[in-house]
């Protein structure tokens, strides 16, 4: 912080506005004529931002970068998180519990193998470092996946069915990731049997069904708790957009201090309360949700790109390009569709492709990444989640529009 100086702050405060006015006012041309996503521009903005370029941020001066980036990915989640379980329509987790346990337990198992052993094997590391690399790129992204299933162009040319089971299954694998983490973490760090036995009785027993259990009572809570309050009209000025913001911070910081799994214990909150209090249809009711979700895009990859770690990109050489390729075409495409017969909300192998291919990799890999780095000192974890995330960032971001519109001509014939 001795280093840091007005400049590079107002630097960084023009920076940010600068992008959500831009964005604001022109995303939709950028996405409709030049398939730039708001993630896309973002981590441009940061790149040019940072010292490898232009040196006008250095977010070195603001204290610890990986702690920074780690407390930023973990608000992003959240809040996008909460946005998506209040923008799914009432009853849709228990009406789509097929699919959904479908992409759960066989889809996410499937996705961290595949990783893990196309890791294991281009990188030459040993079977649970390859497995860890697996565990962190295994969730697909709520964040990027917003800017794919949520504006004109998916609302004009994609299902209903698709763009909330890819928004559900966003959300709820975030948080399910980390059981394949630390189970990865663990068996780097301790003896066989000590491993297995902590990841049972406290990463599976209290941390993430711990966290479901403190998400629904808290969700059901703070559900009940604002209906009363509206009953006797307490509130001097109503804004649900903000009750929700709070909400998710709330949530976030309790149940990681009760020791569980905040983004899990997140999700399953956002879902209860959301049923408790008809969310979906005061969401509705306000646009500036779009600007929240925006921001925290907008932030989140504008941090990422200001801290790349070029270098180690260009030691790893042809087999980070290979790898980050291969987990892009094999980590959930073949999976997807080797599964979609099980899954009702498929009803073609063009949704399976479809699905297959739009399963992001960015913010909670992002947040996994850094996680994995400070519990094993495997810089790889961070070396490798960083180049996938940018990959999938510029893949993902290219083709949503063109693969969105292509969708729909194909289903028109």
């Amino acid at each position: 912080m001795n280093h840091l100086n007005s400049t590079e702050i107002n630097t960084a405060f023009a920076a940010l506005g600068g992008l959500i006015v831009l964005l604001g006012l022109f995303s939709g041309f950028l996405k409709e004529r030049l398939f730039l996503s708001d993630p896309f521009i973002a981590l441009v903005a940061g790149i040019l931002l940072s010292p490898a370029v232009f040196n006008w941020v250095n977010l070195s001066h603001w204290g610890s970068t990986k702690g920074i980036l780690e407390q930023g990915a973990r608000l992003a989640i959240a809040v996008q998180v909460v946005a998506i379980a209040l923008r799914l329509p009432k009853g849709y987790v228990y009406q789509s519990r097929r699919s959904l346990m479908v992409l759960l337990g066989l889809v996410m198992p499937l996705m961290w193998l595949a990783s893990g052993l196309l890791a294991t094997w281009l990188l030459e590391v040993s079977i649970w470092q390859g497995m860890l690399i697996g565990a962190i790129v295994t969730p697909t992204d709520p964040v990027i996946g917003s800017a794919v299933v949520t504006g004109r162009i998916a609302e004009n040319h994609l299902p209903g069915r698709i763009r909330n089971l890819i928004s559900l299954e966003s959300a709820a694998n975030d948080g399910l990731a980390y059981p394949f983490v630390w189970l990865s973490i663990l068996m780097l760090t301790r003896p066989t049997g000590e491993a297995m036995s902590h990841w049972i009785f406290k990463t599976i027993l209290w941390e993430v069904v711990g966290a479901a259990i403190a998400g629904t009572v808290l969700g059901y809570g703070l559900g009940k708790l604002l209906l009363w309050v509206e009953q006797k009209q307490t509130q001097e000025k109503q804004s649900f957009l903000a009750l929700t913001i709070a909400f998710s911070l709330l949530i976030l910081g309790s149940i990681k201090l009760l020791g569980g799994d905040g983004i899990f214990g997140v999700f399953v909150a956002g879902i209860v309360f959301d049923n408790t209090v008809e969310g979906t249809e005061r969401a509705e009711e306000t646009e500036v949700q779009d600007a929240i979700d925006r921001f925290f895009t907008i932030l989140i990859f504008a941090l990422l790109g200001l801290v790349l770690p070029w270098q180690e990109w260009i030691a790893l050489g042809w087999r980070g390009v290979g790898l980050a390729i291969a987990i892009l075409l094999f980590r959930r495409l073949p999976a997807i569709l080797l599964v979609q017969p099980l899954m009702p909300r498929l009803q073609s192998i063009k949704d399976a492709l479809f699905v297959g291919w739009f399963g992001p990799i960015g913010v909670a890999a992002l947040f996994y990444s850094i996680l994995a780095l400070k519990q094993t000192d495997f810089d790889l974890a961070w070396t490798v989640g960083s180049l996938v995330i940018c990959s999938s960032v510029i893949v993902h971001g290219f083709t949503s529009t063109p693969s969105t519109k292509l969708y729909d001509a194909n289903n028109r014939e």
